[in-house]
């Protein structure tokens, strides 16, 4: 095991690295060469750890900045990679377009201390749905521009946008949609090519649909209709056949000069910048 990850390279076992693509299999604490069994394997231990943070059984502190999503990523990553809770080092993109936010011009930090910006100035138990949905899109839009890790982004984020929603009478359901969808509307939120601010409105629909009330107990607390369904559960890969069970809303998820959203589409695998 390497002990800096300092270059695109560095990242994977070299004997992986594919010369065409310049991807492999991400060096791992399990010595695991093959991308499916590691795949499968890290599944199996993020679950427990998600399990852990849901149910309160470790302690986050819920900052909604960096921070936050570093100690997420740690707690969750922590038997798999030894950078778990550590920002990436090398630029990342998916696909064309503007890359994630630019490790080398401290972008990352600037999108994440805006989520902290956006997220602590909403009052976000006097939001109602239709608020609730376009706030929670725009923070999720910064943070996934950000994309601050070099594996486990959208895991770590819907854990955070579930702390974030704590604090409102809405949670998320993140079941009611498909990987693609998602994979989808979150590809279409980032910047135009020579811009900063990403644009959620791709976003909109996915969290529409998600988005489902807490409904009052009978001891007078607030009930999370989706607890004990982990995040991760939903963010693991479907069979095809699964995926036809949930669809986007009526004219599909469309961004700026897009094509309506097409079933199948997917996010694209991760990208170095400069190799």
């Amino acid at each position: 095991m390497v002990d800096r990850f300092d270059t695109w390279e560095s990242y994977f076992y070299p004997e992986t690295i594919d010369p065409l693509t310049g991807n492999g299999t991400l060096r791992n604490l399990l010595d695991e060469r093959h991308p499916a069994e590691l795949a499968r394997r890290e599944y199996v231990r993020t679950n427990v750890r998600a399990q852990q943070i849901e149910g309160g059984a470790v302690a986050i502190a819920k900052t909604y900045d960096g921070s936050h999503l570093r100690a997420i990523h740690r707690h969750l990553f922590q038997d798999v990679y030894a950078w778990a809770g550590e920002y990436r080092t090398v630029n990342m993109s998916k696909g064309v377009g503007r890359g994630f936010g630019d490790v080398k011009t401290g972008e990352v930090d600037r999108y994440l201390s805006d989520v902290h910006q956006l997220v602590s100035s909403t009052d976000w138990r006097r939001l109602d749905r239709g608020d609730f949905i376009a706030h929670s899109s725009t923070v999720f839009a910064y943070v996934n521009q950000a994309h601050p890790f070099r594996e486990g982004n959208g895991r770590t984020s819907k854990l955070f946008m579930q702390h974030v929603a704590e604090q409102s009478r809405f949670a998320f359901d993140y079941a009611r949609v498909t990987p693609e969808v998602w994979n989808q509307g979150s590809a279409l939120s980032g910047p135009d090519l020579y811009s900063y601010a990403p644009d959620p409105r791709s976003l909109v629909p996915v969290f529409d649909a998600i988005t489902v009330d807490r409904r009052q107990g009978q001891t007078g607390g607030l009930d999370d209709p989706t607890r004990g369904r982990s995040a991760l559960r939903a963010s693991y890969p479907q069979a095809a056949t699964d995926a036809t069970r949930s669809t986007p809303p009526a004219g599909g998820i469309q961004g700026r000069g897009s094509a309506p959203y097409t079933p199948g589409a997917r996010y694209g695998n991760d990208l170095g910048e400069g190799r």
